[in-house]
């Protein structure tokens, strides 16, 4: 028997190193044929899970300045409402004021009108009074005068009896 240990001759040695050789050569094309498309799958995972980071990213980055400019429209049209109902206050109270000044107006009128008529009443009663007393008079002259007066002469008496007791008598 041999005193080898391990019993490692040559063509042990030689078989070692083809099977070496055999596993180099069969490792190196089952990793071009099973590893390298392996990476290439991971590879592409990586940068399609990548992308999609990316792009929520943006779309968290759009909605953010999205969000931002909402604020700023919803702000603008809240200063836009108050200052048309600021200014549709103010219209108001323009308008309130034209209308009382209107009535006003229309108050003056009324009162003016009312004043014309009264003073037209007035005058109205007055020619009434006279000739009220026209005829008190000429049925007064009636009695005293005699039939032998004319109409003319009758008349006559009458208007200068108003000449004499004049206009302001009648008109008080």
């Amino acid at each position: 028997m041999d005193p080898r240990i391990f019993g490692l001759d040559p063509q042990t040695l030689f078989d070692t190193c083809i099977t070496l050789v055999a596993m180099l050569a069969l490792f190196i094309l089952l990793s071009y044929l099973l590893f390298n498309p392996a990476r290439k799958l991971i590879q592409k995972r990586k940068d399609f899970i990548q992308g999609q980071l990316d792009e929520a990213a943006a779309a968290k980055k759009d909605a953010l300045a999205m969000k931002e400019d909402y604020d700023a429209r919803l702000k603008k049209v809240e200063d836009e409402s108050a200052a048309l109902l600021a200014e549709a206050r103010q219209k108001a109270k323009e308008r309130a004021g034209e209308i009382v000044s209107e009535a006003g107006d229309e108050a003056h009128r009324i009162v003016a009108r009312a004043e014309k008529e009264v003073a037209l009443e007035k005058d109205k009663v007055r020619d009434e009074m006279k000739q009220e007393m026209v005829q008190v008079a000429s049925l007064m002259a009636g009695k005293f005068v005699s039939e032998s007066i004319s109409e003319e002469t009758q008349a006559k008496l009458i208007d200068d009896t108003l000449k004499e007791m004049g206009d302001e008598t009648w008109q008080n």
